[in-house]
């Protein structure tokens, strides 16, 4: 039961680039192909003979082509065991072929969805007979080799040549096994297609060094090259993906020249500038302690003087839209060094946290305000609107309890990941006192309501002239009374940004 020698095959594909090596090899061994429509003209136009599974089912190709193997005739081929005596029986006494190989691929659905909106044409790109055909053969591994995705078209070739046709258990098993995450990922699709995308494809995977610690496994699955190009450093660690995702969700949310930096998923310095290079310096000058060992991201390309002020610090990932030659090789300097070139903003979607033996699903966190309340003793000027609005975005990108501390498109204070809203705040002080920032004419975010005047008040001590919260709290009133009889800015927006 080890040891199989492949007799026969049956062949009915979408794509049939890479096939033909394939069957010849097949042919050359002496197996008997069997095969359906598109497929079998493809195979004959090879000079390679097919036997039609029409005449084996009795059957032609039915209602437009949505009925052609769906047959006992073709899925006892696939089922019968050939150690169980009773089904060698059946199948002879039913005149059912035995199958050893079946190579058999799925209707483009997903391609389809990404080029038209088109229902009809979706829905008939619903493959029935593919995923049924694929999942009998996967549960039958002991006796017969199946193939659902053509990438695997090479590791077969190289299989049927190297063993003249045999094939052994433990291969037929890992060929199963990826055949049920094929069919896995199509219903996948098609259930997001149906009912929204509530469930991401698991593909590609990859093993990882270790997980957030040397001893813990972890892998990733997901396909990288979508997003960037990595130019330079060493494979990317599970925690380098935290902290690049986190990076790429804060990017996106800016159109003018931005750079960042993030330690563990949160942001410790960032700055809007004229050029990419003040941009860093500004960036860097609000926490150059935490900017060790981060990963840095901008939206513009990285010329040669930034380049050269990076090099200057010790850092993991650096992610950016493009670079200039010579500043390309200066980054690459350090062997290990992960330099990243971002082909597109990161989407947003659904996203999914494993606890409590489930799953949590929730939609992302986008969009900045749902109002603009000013309910304080003024209107925001205009430069205390855009640092307020620079504010509210960077705070949403901190983890709760979150306070950021902004002055002239700078975080110049932060404070997150606190128990209490004012402890928050007072780290955020703190990290501002120790780069010797003035205060004095800031803005203040924060990630939820404050829930006592406490924080209005240390923000007025400390030289903050306007803040912006979600409100809801049952003591707003306090904090906004507050700001009217001090000539405060306070700004309502309706909706919080929570961040565990």
């Amino acid at each position: 039961m080890n040891e199989k020698r492949i007799g026969s095959a049956l062949i009915s594909v979408f794509y049939k680039d890479g096939l033909d090596e394939i069957a010849k090899e097949l042919h050359a061994q002496g197996v008997s192909i069997y095969s359906t429509g598109g497929t079998q003209t493809y195979l004959e136009n090879l000079n390679i003979p097919c036997i039609a599974v029409e005449s084996v089912t009795g059957y032609p190709s039915i209602l437009g082509g949505r009925v052609k193997t769906l047959h006992p005739s073709v899925f006892g081929g696939i089922l019968g065991r050939r150690y169980v005596e009773s089904d060698l029986q059946e199948m002879k006494q039913y005149e059912i072929p035995e199958l050893d190989l079946v190579i058999v691929d799925l209707y483009p659905f997903e391609e389809t969805l990404a080029n038209t909106s088109e229902e009809a044409a979706i829905i008939e790109k619903i493959d029935i007979g593919g995923p049924s055909m694929i999942r009998a053969a996967a549960k039958n591994f002991r006796d017969l080799l199946v193939l659902a995705d053509k990438n695997d078209y090479p590791a077969l070739l190289a299989l049927l040549k190297e063993q003249k046709g045999m094939t052994y258990l433990e291969q037929r098993k890992e060929f199963a096994a990826k055949a049920f995450e094929v069919v896995m990922n199509y219903d996948i699709a098609i259930n997001n297609y149906f009912n929204g995308d509530v469930f991401r494809p698991l593909r590609n995977k990859r093993s990882l060094r270790y997980g957030e610690n040397p001893h813990q496994d972890s892998g990733y699955f997901g396909d990288l090259s979508e997003l960037f190009d990595q130019l330079n450093g060493k494979e990317l660690s599970y925690n380098n993906l935290v902290d690049v995702d986190a990076a790429l969700q804060l990017i996106a949310e800016f159109s003018t020249t931005t750079f960042a930096i993030f330690k563990h998923t949160n942001v410790c310095g960032i700055a809007q500038r004229a050029t990419v290079k003040d941009s860093w310096d500004a960036a860097l000058a609000g926490d150059p302690e935490s900017a060790f060992g981060g990963v840095l991201i901008t939206n513009e390309k990285v010329d040669v003087a930034t380049a050269n002020a990076i090099n200057e610090i010790f850092f993991e990932v650096l992610i950016a839209p493009s670079y200039e030659e010579e500043a390309l090789q200066l980054l690459k300097s350090k062997k290990n060094r992960i330099i990243l070139l971002q082909k597109k903003n990161l989407e947003p979607g659904m996203q999914y946290r494993s606890m409590l033996n489930g799953t949590l699903i929730q939609r992302s966190d986008v969009g900045n305000y749902q109002d603009w309340k000013e309910v304080g003793a003024r209107t925001s000027s205009k430069a205390e609107r855009s640092d307020l609005e620079f504010a509210n975005i960077v705070c949403k990108h901190l983890k709760s309890n979150a306070i950021a501390l902004i002055k002239n498109k700078q975080l110049v204070g932060k404070g997150c990941g606190q128990t209490s809203r004012i402890d928050a705040l007072r780290h955020a002080v703190d990290k501002a006192k120790q780069f010797e920032f003035d205060l004095k004419g800031a803005v203040m975010a924060s990630d939820a309501f404050f829930p006592f005047d406490d924080c209005v008040k240390l923000g007025d001590e400390a030289g903050i002239v306007a803040f912006i919260q979600p409100g809801g709290s049952i003591r707003d009133q306090d904090s906004i009374d507050y700001c009217v009889k001090n000539e405060l800015v306070m700004v309502l927006t309706g909706q919080r940004h929570f961040r565990h």
